[in-house]
């Protein structure tokens, strides 16, 4: 309110004395005190002004009586009581969890009971989503149980693994289940590494996993005998992923590239996804590395043995061929497939022991004797790579060991070298290649920035 007509209101509040005039000016003459007349003049006219003055859309509105009189009864504008906030209700704890890891043994019924259940509490469950995860429990998973209040069952969770729980709730029909599911991080990494003795202690020293090992040997199987064609100075390179979960390492990832310097020849493998969705490894020209035959049908081993058709048996003390190769190894290792076919003969007899014969289309037959345990039975399809038995020193064997045969139209041929003969790799069609080669144009140049990093250091 401006401050000529708060003089107003002021007034209008004063009361007026009796026989007095409304407004009445002081009785001393105007011409012994000339500044009041031009003060009271003054004051009318801007009284006069306020109330016929329009204003303007930028200026406040001027008051009429009706106005003053509102003003008077409303209260004042500067006296705003503050509103009084609604207290914050303090939200109740969460009830508490008890958590059981499951023990070799147990079943649910035992854990529940464990827990203050009863086997109702369980069949209640255990109806949510048909069973869903309950349906079985393994060893090292994780049971947590939440109660109401009254101690009856309001909650439980199924732990199977850092990246699947299944939580269920109560609601007023049973349980109803909800799975919860957490993603790994994807971590690209790279290592560098020289073997000083075998591919498995360069490997673990290098900080890479034995499965990644065992993929890295799977992945050139193909083209090096893990067994006999490693050297020591040979280098190994791998493009791999790290699964990470909460800042730490979860699990290894795929290898999505790699090379192996051997003898100084140099092998790349990459991995791709063709146009159909299949994965698989290729080399730099877009060539399979996956072969018809594995060089050598196990890993982590050493050769006893090689091909020799003039070989002095060790037990019969005669001159009888050595038509395979020999590979020594601890008792329990496993033997792999060496390619896919058919088990046409799986049993025992005295010289062998226990045997494998796999037969590869019409040409091709593979041998695997002395086993200590058979995994496979006469007429299974395998694949390869299948595990289809152990090594053993079964039969006329001095020790543990694989015998191993490989026969071209039921002739025995060279396993080291009876790969130069068996049917060339696939390729990827020509129309696919221009888009493989743009897909592996980085992990390539990796490779090679890895490669003359090593040759760099090699020669500092």
């Amino acid at each position: 309110m401006s401050m000529s007509a708060q003089f107003l209101v002021d007034m209008l509040r004063k009361p007026t004395p009796r026989g007095a005039t409304p407004l009445a000016l002081p009785v001393t003459p105007l011409h012994r005190r000339p500044y009041l007349w031009v003060v009271g003049v003054g004051s009318l006219l801007m009284i006069l002004g306020l109330s016929l003055t329009t204003p303007n859309s930028d200026e406040q509105p001027s008051m009429a009586v009706g106005e003053v009189e509102a003003a008077l009864a409303a209260p004042s504008p500067d006296v705003v009581p503050e509103p009084i906030a609604p207290p914050v209700p303090t939200p109740a704890p969460e009830p508490p969890w008890q958590e059981f890891v499951v023990q070799d043994g147990d079943n649910l019924s035992l854990i529940f009971n464990r827990a203050g259940f009863s086997d109702t509490d369980l069949y209640r469950v255990a109806r949510a989503n048909d069973q869903r995860s309950l349906k079985r429990v393994y060893p090292g998973e994780t049971i947590g149980f939440q109660s109401d209040s009254d101690g009856a069952l309001l909650a439980l969770r199924h732990v199977q693994s850092p990246l699947l729980t299944t939580l269920y709730m109560r609601e007023a029909d049973g349980y109803a289940a909800t799975d919860m599911t957490r993603e790994p991080d994807q971590v690209a990494r790279n290592v560098s590494m020289t073997i000083d003795s075998s591919l498995f202690i360069a490997g673990t020293d290098a900080g890479l996993s034995d499965a990644m090992i065992m993929e890295l040997a799977g992945i050139f199987g193909g083209v090096i005998d893990f067994v006999l064609d490693p050297r020591i100075g040979d280098t190994i390179h791998v493009l791999y992923q790290e699964l990470v979960l909460d800042g730490e390492r979860f699990d290894d990832g795929p290898i999505l590239a790699a090379s192996f310097t051997n003898r100084g020849e140099t092998f790349e493998a990459y991995r791709y996804t063709d146009a159909e969705g299949d994965t698989s490894y290729y080399n730099e020209k877009g060539v399979s590395m996956r072969k018809a035959f594995l060089m050598a049908p196990l890993d982590f081993t050493r050769v006893s043995s090689n091909f020799n058709p003039n070989r002095l048996h060790p037990i019969y003390k005669t001159q009888r061929p050595h038509r395979g190769t020999d590979y020594a190894a601890p008792r329990g290792t496993p033997v792999y497939a060496a390619g896919d076919g058919r088990v046409v003969e799986a049993g025992y007899t005295r010289p062998n022991g226990n045997y494998v014969f796999i037969q590869h289309g019409e040409q091709f037959e593979t041998h695997y004797l002395h086993l200590h345990r058979l995994k496979v039975k006469q007429g299974a399809r395998v694949k390869q790579g299948d595990v289809i038995g152990t090594v053993g020193s079964t039969g006329a064997a001095t020790g543990p060991h694989l015998h191993y045969e490989f026969l071209v139209n039921g002739v025995h041929r060279n396993p080291r070298t009876v790969h130069k003969i068996l049917p060339k790799a696939r390729s990827l069609p020509d129309a696919e290649l221009p888009r493989y080669l743009a897909a592996i144009r980085q992990p390539t140049q990796q490779l090679a920035s890895l490669r003359n990093a090593q040759q760099l250091a090699l020669v500092e």
